[in-house]
């Protein structure tokens, strides 16, 4: 009985036992099953999009950081692991994670010893993350201590772990770790303590700044000398443990003393091109870029700003308008070739006003508004270099004889019969508005918006003189036409945008290149202005500053002293005055022309001098000044002139009892001389 009862159980205990293995088993598989299948999910579905700020990033044509888009954070600046010292990164591993390029994302040994500690006390007091898991934190997470977001941080960190390499995750902690006063990132904190990029820190530098992110205000050493090295202490261990560094190095280190940059510095890079970062921000908003994306988005913005040129106007400005005192300058400079805009500064001190002069639409321009009208005028075949006009106190009648124009010259100073050339560099106003009154007001300012002028402006005599106001950025667009051959020119700040991701969300369409003046016209108008710049011209107390062919004009009214010039490299409007309508002094209007030939040479430095491009159509001749015909060779004060073709005089002085050219000494009509004539124009410039 006994037997067959034992006997009975054995099959019944036997079966249970295999099911018991048979539910482990299918258990296991499941939880593989299950593991695998989450595995999978995490590796091919994407992150969630980053709850981690970044500020938008300003970059100059080199591509090198200028400043941030953001308001709130003062700096932030992202590099790749290449650009960071081994040091730093040695003494980050050290200290947050030993077992970085060991683990997947986790610490199991370490969650281990957490949960038996937080089971203990029954609270989440001790963490266990990894370097990984931080990242994940602070890239998608709040940081509020619960075990359901310890559940999603840890998913999120293996998530990175699979799709990012271990370099990678290192390089995208260290470049949003904060680093206290505003400072995000390694290559932002590596500057404003130190002053230098994060790839040149030392080991006592590294170890310093690895020890601020576990409390940026109690270790910061602006706040905290004695916390700051007693950390920095700590973290030279770690890194004596970790086999990094010997313990002599640690001592060593440990003994230096640090650079640190005063604390008073800590926001000078959100200064850099401050106007010119204002104007970008209006631009991007207008190409459809939201605040949000432009404030916290990591957008990465490609600009034309040159930052030697910029350095240069910054000088020029700084070095001639005294800082005391209400007295403000503008300069915005153009490439004509490209439309970029090279430098631009809005005023003498923006911590102190922000309102950027180079897009005041309050200004009037003076004598610097008289090409136009010159232009215009010999487009239509009105004049040419030879006119002549009596330079002597003049009414003119206009709106069908109702009304008297009066105009005068600057200290009631006349000349006589003079010409273009010697209208310009004199700035005589009579001949500037007897050419308005010859030509047309309507078609003046016809050709002022041809060429980039977009305020409005009315078809009275006075326009000649420059009587409405325009806007320094429209000026300096409207003489880089000139520049350009007679080709428009459209400026931009913006080249390009991309995404947090380098994803790019603009690319800047090309330079426009349709021809607005003649090439021709634009040379002649070119070659008159250079004369600004020589002997008897309004610019020429600054051309001993001018090493190249410059051409210009400069304009002064009550309130206002202006210089605009160019290149073929730069075209630059400078203005100086006082925002409240007070008038300027004798001395103050002599501030501008200082500016812009400091400016121009210092940015240009390191370009060799070049002529303007003259076209085939263009010729030179010599006439007689007095009467604007051809010069024979008994005249004795000829003077070589510039023409577009078929329009330069054919008839010779007879005031000169040798006027007549005798033919059998040259076979070169004046118009063949002409046209071999450019290097007259290099010997005239180089002897200036």
């Amino acid at each position: 009985m006994s037997t067959s009862h034992t006997q009975a159980k054995r099959p019944a205990g036997k079966r249970r036992w295999l099911t018991f293995f048979y539910i482990c088993g299918i258990g296991l598989l499941l939880a593989v099953g299950s593991a695998a299948s989450t595995l999978g999910y995490l590796y091919f579905s994407d992150l969630p999009v980053s709850d981690m700020q970044q500020a938008s990033e300003l970059l100059d044509r080199e591509g090198k950081p200028i400043s941030l888009l953001s308001s709130d954070r003062s700096m932030e600046r992202h590099v790749s692991i290449e650009e960071i010292s081994p040091s730093l990164v040695q003494a980050t591993i050290a200290t947050e994670d030993r077992k970085f390029y060991q683990h997947w994302g986790l610490d199991i040994e370490g969650i281990g010893r957490a949960m038996l500690v937080n089971l203990e006390s029954l609270s989440t007091r001790q963490g266990a993350s990894t370097l990984t898991q931080q990242l994940a934190r602070n890239l998608y997470l709040t940081h509020e201590r619960t075990w359901k977001r310890k559940v999603k941080e840890a998913l999120f960190a293996m998530q990175l772990e699979m799709k990012y390499s271990k370099d990678e995750i290192l390089a995208m902690y260290l470049n949003q770790i904060y680093y206290g006063h505003g400072a995000y990132g390694i290559e932002s904190a590596a500057q404003m303590y130190f002053g230098k990029p994060a790839k040149e820190l030392t080991l006592a530098e590294s170890s310093m700044l690895a020890g601020i992110p576990k409390g940026p205000t109690y270790y910061s050493p602006w706040m905290n000398m004695k916390n700051a090295k007693d950390r920095q202490q700590i973290v030279l261990q770690n890194m004596v443990t970790t086999g990094y560094i010997s313990e002599q190095q640690a001592q060593e280190a440990y003994q230096v003393t640090l650079p640190f940059k005063p604390k008073e510095s800590r926001s000078e890079s959100t200064l850099i091109a401050p106007y010119f970062r204002d104007y970008v921000r209006k631009e991007l908003l207008a190409l459809g870029i939201t605040e949000d994306e432009l404030e916290t988005g990591g957008l990465r913005v490609y600009t034309t700003l040159d930052s030697r040129a910029q350095q240069a106007a910054e000088a020029a400005i700084g070095k001639n308008i005294p800082a005391d005192g209400d007295l403000q300058a503008a300069l915005i400079s153009i490439d004509p070739r490209s439309g970029d805009i090279k430098a631009m500064v809005g005023g003498k001190n923006y911590r102190d006003n922000q309102y950027n002069r180079v897009l005041a639409t309050t200004r009037q321009p003076g004598s610097s508004f008289k090409p136009f009208v010159y232009l215009a005028a010999l487009e239509d075949k009105v004049i040419t270099a030879a006119t002549q006009y009596k330079s002597e106190p003049t009414s003119f009648d206009y709106d069908e004889g109702r009304k008297t124009y009066k105009p005068s010259n600057y200290g009631d100073k006349y000349y006589g019969d003079i010409n273009l050339r010697q209208a310009i560099a004199a700035s005589d106003n009579i001949y500037a508005v007897n050419t308005i009154m010859q030509v047309g007001a309507e078609r003046v300012i016809e050709m002022a918006k041809r060429l980039g002028i977009e305020t409005q402006m009315k078809p009275l005599p006075s326009l000649a003189l420059g009587t409405f106001p325009v806007r320094p950025l429209d000026m300096a667009r409207a003489y880089a036409v000139l520049s350009n051959e007679g080709k428009e020119v459209a400026p931009r700040a913006v080249l390009a945008v991309t995404d947090n991701r380098g994803r790019k969300l603009y690319e800047a369409p090309k330079a426009p290149d349709a021809q607005v003046v003649e090439a021709s016209t634009s040379y002649v108008m070119t070659n008159l202005m250079e004369s600004v710049f020589e002997a008897g011209g309004t610019g020429n107390r600054v051309s001993s500053i001018l090493k190249r062919p410059v051409a210009g004009k400069t304009g002064t009214t009550d309130a206002d002293s202006w210089i605009v010039g160019y290149t073929p490299e730069l075209s630059t409007a400078v203005w100086v005055g006082y925002d409240k309508g007070k008038k300027i002094t004798t001395m103050d209007s002599h501030l501008s022309a200082p500016i812009f030939a400091e400016y121009t040479e210092k940015a240009l430095e390191s370009v060799p001098p070049k002529l303007f491009a003259m076209p085939d159509d263009v010729v030179s001749v010599y006439i007689d000044p007095s009467t604007g015909l051809l010069a024979g060779e008994g005249c004795p004060a000829k003077k070589m002139e510039t023409f577009v073709l078929g329009t330069e005089p054919t008839e010779y002085c007879g005031a000169h009892p040798s006027d007549q050219p005798d033919q059998d000494k040259s076979k070169d009509t004046p118009i063949d001389q002409g046209k071999k004539s450019w290097w007259q124009h290099f010997k005239r410039w180089w002897t200036g």
